[in-house]
């Protein structure tokens, strides 16, 4: 918490969310206990997103374990392993098509959680039908989209599969991370990536997320916040409040 204090010092960040960072599958729990009680003593952070296994059949029980903690808001799975994506780029392997993940994935909306969903352009088409076949549950679409290949192709891929998912009302965008795709990043290298990743899901569905600390490792939060609030300065200040603030407090229930 000292060093996440640290990093927003000076931003004007009132609440936060954390999303878990590689939680003991074993017994997820753990973490969550842990930040509720940092949470408790500090007010960071303000919503808890958690791994769960959906594919276990006893994942109903790991789920009532976190939501005894009042800041338990959503879960997080990687549908497919980040290094698979960045080797093979396309759709293969991923959980979402696996019966007994789906009748986990089933159990958020009835729990009242949300689904933070990495789904770069080969799972898109999949993640979308996912959302419409499960319209009680909130998704939320990180990183972008996650934009890997940066290449004419892939970007027009990406393209598509972002107005996929916009179809879909039950996503919301989260724009995060997008210097893991973008080591050197500029404004102006993020600002095509950020206005069109907007331009598809709309003011109303769109927040900005730091990623910190992994997007530590190429920039300080200052910077990247700042380079966020350049690209979108033409923007009203109440769509920029909605950006910055308002949908991440709706989405997360802050």
């Amino acid at each position: 918490i000292d060093a996440y204090l640290q990093d927003i010092a000076g931003q004007n960040i009132v609440k936060s969310v954390h999303v878990e960072a590689g939680a003991d599958p074993l017994d997820p729990v753990i973490e969550t206990r842990w930040l509720q009680g940092v949470a408790d003593r500090h007010g960071y952070p303000h919503g808890i997103v958690a791994y769960a296994d959906l594919a276990d059949p006893k994942v109903r029980g790991v789920l009532e374990a976190h939501r005894e903690f009042p800041n338990m808001r959503g879960v997080r799975m990687m549908t497919k392993k980040v290094g698979q994506l960045s080797r093979d780029l396309d759709a293969s392997g991923s959980l979402m098509g696996n019966a007994q993940w789906r009748a986990g994935f089933a159990l958020l909306g009835e729990m009242g959680l949300s689904f933070d969903l990495q789904a770069p352009a080969p799972l898109m088409a999949e993640a979308a039908a996912l959302a419409a076949a499960m319209p009680g549950t909130q998704l939320m679409l990180t990183h972008a989209g996650l934009p890997l290949d940066r290449r004419e192709d892939g970007l027009a891929a990406w393209r598509a599969g972002m107005r996929q998912m916009a179809e879909r009302p039950n996503i919301a965008l989260k724009i995060s991370g997008l210097p893991m795709t973008d080591w050197r990043w500029t404004v102006d290298s993020l600002r095509p990536m950020v206005l069109e990743a907007i331009d598809a899901f709309g003011v109303q569905r769109t927040m900005f997320g730091s990623n910190f600390p992994i997007d530590g490792l190429y920039s300080d939060y200052g910077a990247l916040m700042e380079a966020y609030r350049t690209i979108v300065a033409d923007f009203t200040p109440a769509e920029q409040t909605q950006m910055f603030h308002d949908n991440a407090a709706r989405f997360y229930r802050l």
